[in-house]
Protein backbone atom coordinates (compact mmCIF):
# COMPACT_ATOMS: atom_id res chain seq x y z
CA UNK A 1 0.00 0.00 0.00
CA UNK A 2 2.72 2.57 -1.51
CA UNK A 3 0.29 4.69 -3.49
CA UNK A 4 -2.63 5.82 -1.90
CA UNK A 5 -5.12 8.64 -3.87
CA UNK A 6 -8.11 10.21 -1.33
CA UNK A 7 -11.18 11.56 -3.16
CA UNK A 8 -14.49 13.10 -1.64
CA UNK A 9 -17.21 15.62 -1.61
CA UNK A 10 -15.90 18.56 -1.22
CA UNK A 11 -15.69 19.97 2.88
CA UNK A 12 -15.37 16.65 3.90
CA UNK A 13 -12.17 16.29 5.05
CA UNK A 14 -9.97 14.87 2.06
CA UNK A 15 -7.16 16.93 3.01
CA UNK A 16 -6.89 16.43 6.20
CA UNK A 17 -6.91 12.82 6.23
CA UNK A 18 -4.39 13.33 3.52
CA UNK A 19 -2.18 15.21 5.26
CA UNK A 20 -2.41 13.03 8.33
CA UNK A 21 -1.71 9.81 6.30
CA UNK A 22 1.32 11.21 4.87
CA UNK A 23 2.60 12.43 8.48
CA UNK A 24 1.74 8.89 9.85
CA UNK A 25 4.18 6.72 7.23
CA UNK A 26 7.00 9.68 7.77
CA UNK A 27 6.88 8.96 11.44
CA UNK A 28 7.16 5.55 10.33
CA UNK A 29 10.49 6.31 8.34
CA UNK A 30 8.69 6.27 4.89
CA UNK A 31 10.16 8.68 2.70
CA UNK A 32 6.56 10.44 1.91
CA UNK A 33 5.61 12.47 -1.39
CA UNK A 34 2.28 14.48 -0.45
CA UNK A 35 0.42 15.47 -4.15
CA UNK A 36 -1.89 18.05 -4.30
CA UNK A 37 -4.02 17.08 -7.12
CA UNK A 38 -7.24 19.21 -6.50
CA UNK A 39 -7.62 22.35 -8.35
CA UNK A 40 -9.22 23.92 -4.93
CA UNK A 41 -6.74 21.95 -2.86
CA UNK A 42 -4.89 23.49 0.49
CA UNK A 43 -2.73 20.60 1.43
CA UNK A 44 -0.41 22.90 2.17
CA UNK A 45 -2.14 24.54 4.72
CA UNK A 46 -3.39 20.99 6.14
CA UNK A 47 -0.07 19.99 6.84
CA UNK A 48 0.28 23.11 8.68
CA UNK A 49 3.08 24.17 6.79
CA UNK A 50 4.19 27.71 7.18
CA UNK A 51 3.16 30.28 4.75
CA UNK A 52 6.58 31.37 3.83
CA UNK A 53 7.19 27.95 3.01
CA UNK A 54 4.08 27.20 1.04
CA UNK A 55 4.19 30.18 -0.97
CA UNK A 56 7.75 28.10 -2.31
CA UNK A 57 5.33 25.31 -3.62
CA UNK A 58 4.27 26.53 -7.20
CA UNK A 59 1.43 24.41 -9.06
CA UNK A 60 3.12 22.53 -11.99
CA UNK A 61 0.38 23.59 -14.22
CA UNK A 62 1.69 27.10 -13.84
CA UNK A 63 4.68 26.71 -14.87
CA UNK A 64 4.93 27.40 -18.80
CA UNK A 65 8.78 27.73 -19.46
CA UNK A 66 8.76 24.03 -18.25
CA UNK A 67 6.13 22.51 -19.79
CA UNK A 68 7.18 24.32 -23.36
CA UNK A 69 10.53 22.65 -22.50
CA UNK A 70 9.82 18.92 -22.25
CA UNK A 71 6.27 18.93 -24.40
CA UNK A 72 7.62 21.54 -26.76
CA UNK A 73 4.42 23.69 -26.78
CA UNK A 74 3.21 26.61 -24.93
CA UNK A 75 0.22 26.45 -23.10
CA UNK A 76 -2.36 28.81 -24.68
CA UNK A 77 -0.71 28.47 -27.92
CA UNK A 78 -3.08 26.18 -29.38
CA UNK A 79 0.24 24.07 -31.02
CA UNK A 80 -1.50 20.75 -32.17
CA UNK A 81 2.27 18.71 -31.75
CA UNK A 82 3.98 18.07 -28.65
CA UNK A 83 5.09 15.70 -26.69
CA UNK A 84 2.59 13.02 -25.16
CA UNK A 85 5.36 11.33 -23.21
CA UNK A 86 7.66 14.20 -21.54
CA UNK A 87 10.47 14.01 -19.57
CA UNK A 88 9.23 14.27 -15.74
CA UNK A 89 11.91 12.13 -13.52
CA UNK A 90 13.30 14.97 -12.00
CA UNK A 91 9.95 17.37 -11.09
CA UNK A 92 9.35 15.75 -7.75
CA UNK A 93 12.53 16.39 -6.30
CA UNK A 94 12.86 19.88 -8.26
CA UNK A 95 10.05 21.47 -7.44
CA UNK A 96 8.72 19.85 -4.18
CA UNK A 97 8.96 21.49 -0.86
CA UNK A 98 9.43 19.31 2.47
CA UNK A 99 8.15 19.93 5.79
CA UNK A 100 8.38 17.73 8.48
CA UNK A 101 9.39 14.69 6.86
CA UNK A 102 6.86 15.32 4.28
CA UNK A 103 7.08 16.72 0.84
CA UNK A 104 4.91 18.45 -0.79
CA UNK A 105 3.99 18.82 -4.72
CA UNK A 106 1.12 20.91 -6.21
CA UNK A 107 0.07 19.85 -9.34
CA UNK A 108 -2.47 22.62 -10.23
CA UNK A 109 -5.79 21.88 -12.55
CA UNK A 110 -5.39 18.94 -14.29
CA UNK A 111 -7.65 18.83 -17.40
CA UNK A 112 -7.16 15.37 -18.75
CA UNK A 113 -6.69 12.23 -17.20
CA UNK A 114 -8.51 9.04 -19.45
CA UNK A 115 -10.41 11.68 -21.41
CA UNK A 116 -10.74 15.40 -21.63
CA UNK A 117 -8.80 17.85 -23.59
CA UNK A 118 -5.71 17.22 -25.04
CA UNK A 119 -2.72 20.21 -24.25
CA UNK A 120 0.30 20.35 -23.29
CA UNK A 121 -0.16 21.06 -19.45
CA UNK A 122 -2.28 18.00 -19.64
CA UNK A 123 0.48 16.13 -21.14
CA UNK A 124 3.11 17.13 -18.81
CA UNK A 125 0.87 16.09 -15.58
CA UNK A 126 -0.61 12.84 -16.98
CA UNK A 127 3.02 11.84 -17.55
CA UNK A 128 4.02 12.72 -14.17
CA UNK A 129 1.06 11.26 -12.41
CA UNK A 130 1.94 8.06 -13.90
CA UNK A 131 5.62 8.71 -12.99
CA UNK A 132 5.06 9.08 -9.54
CA UNK A 133 2.32 5.98 -9.61
CA UNK A 134 4.22 3.63 -11.66
CA UNK A 135 7.97 4.40 -10.82
CA UNK A 136 9.01 5.68 -7.56
CA UNK A 137 9.46 3.61 -4.72
CA UNK A 138 8.48 6.55 -2.42
CA UNK A 139 4.94 6.66 -0.58
CA UNK A 140 2.41 8.55 -3.00
CA UNK A 141 -0.54 9.84 -1.21
CA UNK A 142 -2.38 11.63 -3.81
CA UNK A 143 -4.97 14.29 -2.57
CA UNK A 144 -7.66 14.58 -5.35
CA UNK A 145 -11.26 16.33 -6.04
CA UNK A 146 -13.97 14.53 -6.14
CA UNK A 147 -13.35 12.11 -9.25
CA UNK A 148 -11.07 10.07 -10.48
CA UNK A 149 -10.25 12.15 -13.57
CA UNK A 150 -6.28 12.37 -12.76
CA UNK A 151 -6.42 8.53 -13.27
CA UNK A 152 -6.51 7.36 -16.28
CA UNK A 153 -6.17 3.31 -16.69
CA UNK A 154 -2.53 3.17 -17.09
CA UNK A 155 -2.16 4.18 -14.01
CA UNK A 156 -5.21 2.84 -12.01
CA UNK A 157 -3.38 -0.37 -11.56
CA UNK A 158 -0.40 1.36 -9.48
CA UNK A 159 -3.01 2.78 -7.55
CA UNK A 160 -2.45 0.41 -4.37
CA UNK A 161 -5.33 1.61 -2.29
CA UNK A 162 -8.56 4.65 -3.42
CA UNK A 163 -10.48 5.77 -0.17
CA UNK A 164 -13.35 8.07 -0.59
CA UNK A 165 -13.81 10.18 2.47
CA UNK A 166 -17.40 10.18 3.57
CA UNK A 167 -19.79 11.79 6.39
CA UNK A 168 -22.62 11.31 8.11
CA UNK A 169 -25.07 12.41 5.48
CA UNK A 170 -26.81 11.03 2.10
CA UNK A 171 -25.56 13.79 -0.02
CA UNK A 172 -21.94 12.84 0.73
CA UNK A 173 -22.65 9.23 0.60
CA UNK A 174 -24.18 9.69 -2.94
CA UNK A 175 -20.84 11.60 -4.29
CA UNK A 176 -18.87 8.64 -2.77
CA UNK A 177 -20.95 6.09 -4.97
CA UNK A 178 -20.56 7.70 -7.63
CA UNK A 179 -16.70 8.02 -7.21
CA UNK A 180 -16.44 4.45 -6.06
CA UNK A 181 -18.13 3.05 -9.42
CA UNK A 182 -16.06 5.54 -11.54
CA UNK A 183 -12.93 4.15 -9.96
CA UNK A 184 -13.74 0.89 -10.58
CA UNK A 185 -14.57 1.08 -13.78
CA UNK A 186 -11.26 2.19 -14.68
CA UNK A 187 -9.70 -0.67 -12.92
CA UNK A 188 -8.46 0.62 -9.43
CA UNK A 189 -8.61 -2.82 -7.33
CA UNK A 190 -8.80 -1.48 -3.60
CA UNK A 191 -11.28 0.91 -3.17
CA UNK A 192 -12.27 1.71 0.58
CA UNK A 193 -14.07 4.45 2.92
CA UNK A 194 -12.96 6.39 5.73
CA UNK A 195 -15.86 8.19 7.48
CA UNK A 196 -15.06 12.02 8.78
CA UNK A 197 -16.80 14.44 11.46
CA UNK A 198 -18.47 11.44 13.58
CA UNK A 199 -20.41 12.76 16.30
CA UNK A 200 -20.86 9.13 17.97
CA UNK A 201 -21.49 5.29 17.65
CA UNK A 202 -24.92 6.28 15.93
CA UNK A 203 -23.14 7.92 12.97
CA UNK A 204 -20.94 5.20 12.52
CA UNK A 205 -23.52 2.96 12.13
CA UNK A 206 -25.32 5.38 9.87
CA UNK A 207 -21.99 4.45 7.66
CA UNK A 208 -21.84 1.24 7.50
CA UNK A 209 -25.34 0.48 7.08
CA UNK A 210 -25.50 2.67 3.73
CA UNK A 211 -21.83 1.76 2.56
CA UNK A 212 -22.66 -1.75 1.66
CA UNK A 213 -19.94 -4.00 0.52
CA UNK A 214 -17.66 -1.15 0.69
CA UNK A 215 -14.86 -1.31 3.59
CA UNK A 216 -15.07 1.24 6.26
CA UNK A 217 -11.37 1.37 6.77
CA UNK A 218 -12.09 4.09 10.25
CA UNK A 219 -14.02 6.74 11.59
CA UNK A 220 -12.64 10.09 12.21
CA UNK A 221 -14.53 11.62 15.13
CA UNK A 222 -16.00 15.53 15.18
CA UNK A 223 -13.77 17.66 16.62
CA UNK A 224 -13.45 21.43 17.41
CA UNK A 225 -10.47 21.43 17.82
CA UNK A 226 -9.39 20.21 13.98
CA UNK A 227 -11.99 23.45 12.69
CA UNK A 228 -9.58 25.68 15.21
CA UNK A 229 -6.58 24.08 14.32
CA UNK A 230 -7.61 24.85 10.08
CA UNK A 231 -8.58 28.26 11.67
CA UNK A 232 -5.01 29.30 13.16
CA UNK A 233 -3.39 27.26 10.24
CA UNK A 234 -2.10 24.82 12.83
CA UNK A 235 -1.55 20.81 11.31
CA UNK A 236 -4.72 18.76 12.59
CA UNK A 237 -2.92 16.25 13.09
CA UNK A 238 -0.33 17.28 15.49
CA UNK A 239 -2.57 19.17 17.89
CA UNK A 240 -5.30 16.47 17.83
CA UNK A 241 -4.75 14.03 19.79
CA UNK A 242 -8.00 12.10 18.82
CA UNK A 243 -7.18 12.36 15.04
CA UNK A 244 -3.65 11.00 15.44
CA UNK A 245 -4.97 7.72 17.30
CA UNK A 246 -7.92 7.58 14.26
CA UNK A 247 -5.56 7.90 11.47
CA UNK A 248 -3.31 5.46 12.72
CA UNK A 249 -5.51 3.19 13.13
CA UNK A 250 -6.83 3.65 9.84
CA UNK A 251 -3.04 3.21 8.20
CA UNK A 252 -2.58 -0.21 9.99
CA UNK A 253 -5.53 -1.05 8.74
CA UNK A 254 -4.64 -0.09 5.25
CA UNK A 255 -1.26 -1.85 5.65
CA UNK A 256 -3.05 -5.12 6.82
CA UNK A 257 -5.53 -5.41 4.11
CA UNK A 258 -4.54 -7.99 1.28
CA UNK A 259 -3.41 -6.18 -1.92
CA UNK A 260 -5.86 -6.21 -4.66
CA UNK A 261 -8.81 -7.01 -2.39
CA UNK A 262 -11.50 -4.23 -1.24
CA UNK A 263 -14.13 -6.85 -0.64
Amino acid sequence: MQKIAISGKGGVGKSTLAASLAYVFAERGQHVYAIDADPDGNLAAALGMPPDLAAQARPISEMDDLIEERTGARPGSGATFFKLNPRVDDIPERFSVEYQGVHLLLMGTISAGGSGCVCPESALLRALVTHLTLRRSEVIVLDMEAGVEHLGRATASAVDAFIVVVEPGLRSLQTARSVVKLARDIGVRSVFAVGNKARGSSDESFLREHLGDLPLLGVIPFSQEIIEADITGASPFHTVPALQEAVRDIADRLMAWPAGESH
